[in-house]
């Protein structure tokens, strides 16, 4: 399950989660109450819907199951969900001037994510229109989605080097980090004041290349050494990551500056992020 994202309807926020598996949406049904009725309180409204559609033996509401998503407090809350056809029922039972624009926009968000699917062009649009419209630079941009493509890389080699499990993923990306940067994931997060904001949209130009270039030369050692075990490629992620790690301090001694920055994105955009509209394998452990 894709880590939850925030789509928009009417300004209205809407928490959605995307399942790889079954590929497809789950929304908050929360949300899109809120964004339906204009409720000053929609939990009490979708509690009160929701034990009214029991006591008629509504079907759609005992299929309904909870996600855990990011609560306004930003902490992972259960959070009722549905998927689209489930929602198009509950839709039924919510008097709404704005059900009509409401199911368009729906088929519109299952149609954008199947084409992304097939065409992973439109998903770096994508990307780019919503880095844009938070505010990041043209030139920051180019280096996320370069740096994206080189994460992928990076990811795909694991995978083929007996690399599955998300806890090893965060092991040898805070291998790489300590190595190059003298942080861990969580340690970086807290010296940018970060908490579930993702680091590398909150790096700046000089750390995006370093890190790039740390898991560029990760990606390369590996392809040419071929690790078998976690710990040889904990070797190799060490060894990589030490490359950027040269780089920076011969880049620290020529500036007279720090590379590691506690500047984040989060200061200058009010601690939005961009929901990407692809899923970028994570490399930090929950905190």
């Amino acid at each position: 399950m894709e880590s939850d994202s925030i789509k928009l309807f009417e300004n209205k926020q809407i928490r959605t989660a995307w399942d790889e598996e079954q590929e497809k949406w789950y929304f908050s049904i929360v949300d899109v109450v809120a964004a339906l009725t204009d409720s000053a309180d929609a939990t009490a409204y979708w509690r009160k819907l929701k034990q009214r559609l029991k006591e008629e033996g509504n079907e759609t509401v005992t299929n309904c199951h909870a996600l855990k998503m990011t609560a306004a407090d930003g902490k992972q809350r259960l959070t009722d969900v549905a998927d689209s056809e489930q929602l198009l029922r509950l839709i039924q039972s919510i008097p709404s001037k704005k059900a009509e624009p409401f199911k368009l926009w729906l088929a519109r968000v299952g149609r954008e994510r199947l084409d992304q699917l097939q065409d992973p062009e439109l998903s770096i649009q994508q990307a780019l229109r919503d880095y844009k419209r938070l505010g990041y630079s043209d030139n920051w941009i180019n280096q996320r989605l370069k740096s994206i493509e080189i994460r992928k890389d990076l990811t795909d080699q694991w995978d083929q080097h007996g690399v599955k499990d998300s806890l090893e993923y965060a092991t040898l990306t805070d291998i790489i980090y300590q190595a190059w940067a003298g942080k861990s994931a969580k340690e970086y997060k807290k010296f940018k004041g970060l908490k579930k904001e993702n680091l590398r949209d909150n790096m700046t130009n000089e750390e995006l290349v370093l890190n790039m270039l740390a898991e560029l030369s990760t990606t390369s050692i590996t392809r040419s050494e071929n690790p078998a075990t976690l710990e040889e490629n904990m070797d190799v992620a060490a060894r990589g990551g030490k490359v950027a790690r040269v780089a920076r301090e011969e880049l620290e001694a020529q500036t007279g500056k720090k590379v590691v920055s506690p500047l984040s994105a989060k200061r200058f955009f009010k601690g939005q992020k961009p929901t990407l509209p692809f899923e970028e394998k994570d490399d930090e452990k929950d905190e």
